[in-house]
């Protein structure tokens, strides 16, 4: 390999390294503060206003829903239709799942993942949090399982949807962060075609 290309290599290496180690305090400030009160406010609804309730509204798939919502506003699995189908048809599959295979868990929490992956495909809801969210449904205590399809609507639904609307009034605060992401179309280039 000649010393040129070496070199080259080098400084291409250095540079990505560079770009991605680099710190931006505003974009973590806001991502701090939108997963904080995100998950403040379902987690004051679960432990503050009704801890003596039946009711449950903080499930561990929020928690990566925060990640992308938050922290990732320009990913494609982070927009609004992500968030709240993805979470949806994960709890239906999971709950469904449940339901069908109630005994043999060894059977039903990959067959919920699996499947939550898959119509989330079909549906174009991928939202990575919604296979913890499916899982979640097979896989929890009794008082989840006891909810049956209210699950999809609470806790599933309505966490979601406050996530969303804390993350269209936060990541939308400053010029920089804009949610959702607008896809930028690409023009085309059309030939003239001669006279």
């Amino acid at each position: 390999m000649p010393i040129r290309k070496i070199k080259r290599t080098y400084r291409k290496t250095r540079y990505v390294l560079y770009k991605e180690t680099l710190v931006d305090f505003r974009e973590h400030f806001w991502a701090f503060i939108g997963s904080f009160v995100g998950m403040g406010l379902i987690a004051y609804l679960q432990y503050g206003k009704m801890n003596e309730s039946d009711f449950v509204f903080l499930i561990g798939s929020f928690g990566a829903s925060c990640v992308l919502v938050y922290g990732v506003i320009q990913s494609p699995l982070a927009q609004p239709r992500n968030l709240i189908g993805g979470h949806v048809v994960s709890a239906l599959i999971g709950v469904s799942v449940q339901k069908l295979v109630p005994d043999l868990l060894w059977i039903a929490a990959p067959l919920a993942v699996s499947l939550s992956i898959v119509f989330m495909q079909i549906t174009k809801t991928l939202h990575p949090p919604g296979g913890a969210t499916a899982l979640i449904a097979v896989t929890g205590g009794t008082q989840i399982k006891e909810l049956g399809y209210i699950y999809v609507i609470s806790p599933v639904l309505s966490g979601a949807l406050i996530l969303l609307i804390v993350a269209l009034i936060f990541n939308n605060l400053t010029p920089k962060r804009k949610y959702p992401a607008v896809p930028i179309l690409r023009k085309r280039k059309r030939k003239k075609l001669p006279n």
